[in-house]
């Protein structure tokens, strides 16, 4: 990554009508029906993009998305980028660094993940708090960081603290029950042992997934506010532990995702 190849991707996006947007947005597996509430949208096919890595996962479809949503200007992620695919820190980071030379302000992310709190049920919403890095490695960790930002990112408080107000508020004023905790990033795709998910109780998580952590890294590197909301799409008990089945998770995400949606646009309308 250079900043020659930042700035050739921001110039397509520009050249194809992307307007200096306010927000960006990443939507995780299961979670694309926000693209359904933007206005006036423009699509670039992320295999048409300068220097964008390819999706591969086939419920991840590819495409950044322009337009409005509660009258401000946003560009979406649908499809995201994950170290299991075979992609390193930089390319699964790469479009968060290209929305913020577009002209994002703000970030959301959202994911889909297992509950480590046996508290968290099934189509919960979790708010991010706190995150714990279990992929092995950094966004931040090459040669010339230095050009992009400080190399030495404080992390004392990652997810920016009025956004989180803002979204806890509007799940009080829709009646959204949303809880709030700490997400731990593993590398996947395979799903946790139970000896795995005792370990990832006992160091405090309380859900756990394979995204997101790398964006959040880069977002505070670019001092990008930054606000992530997981749902819960399957249960870890140790104790009770259930075969996964993919099509379930992506199943219990789309029923939980209209709820996250109107958390999202509620909080865009206030930023």
């Amino acid at each position: 990554m250079t900043k020659k190849e930042l700035q050739e991707t921001t110039v397509y996006l520009k050249s194809k009508g992307f307007d200096n947007p306010e927000v960006g947005i990443v939507l995780g597996t299961g979670l694309g029906k926000l693209v359904d509430e933007i206005k006036d949208p423009i699509v670039a096919h992320y295999n048409q993009i300068p220097f964008f890595p390819l999706a591969t996962v086939e419920f991840h479809s590819g495409k950044l998305i322009f337009g409005e949503i509660e009258g401000k200007k946003v560009v979406v992620m649908q499809g995201r980028f994950h170290l299991y695919e075979g992609y390193d820190f930089i390319d699964i980071t790469y479009p968060i660094r290209a929305m913020h030379e577009l002209g994002i302000k703000k970030l959301l992310i959202s994911n889909a993940a297992g509950s480590i709190n046996l508290d968290f049920k099934k189509g919960d919403l979790m708010l991010i708090e706190d995150h714990i890095n279990l992929q092995g490695g950094s966004p931040l960790a090459f040669k010339d960081v230095g050009a992009f930002g400080h190399r030495f990112v404080d992390m004392s408080e990652p997810y920016d603290v009025e956004m989180r107000k803002t979204i806890i508020d509007a799940a009080t004023d829709e009646n959204i029950s949303l809880q709030k905790g700490v997400y731990a990033s593993v590398i996947g795709p395979e799903l946790e042992t139970k000896a795995e998910y005792r370990y990832l109780k006992l160091i405090g998580a309380d859900a756990v997934g394979m995204s997101t952590v790398p964006e959040v890294i880069v977002a505070n590197h670019l001092s990008l506010p930054v606000a992530a909301i997981s749902v819960i799409t399957d249960e870890g008990d140790p104790d009770n532990l259930q075969p996964i089945d993919i099509q379930e998770i992506i199943k219990v995400a789309g029923e939980a995702e209209p709820k996250m949606i109107t958390l999202f646009k509620k909080l865009i309308k206030q930023l």
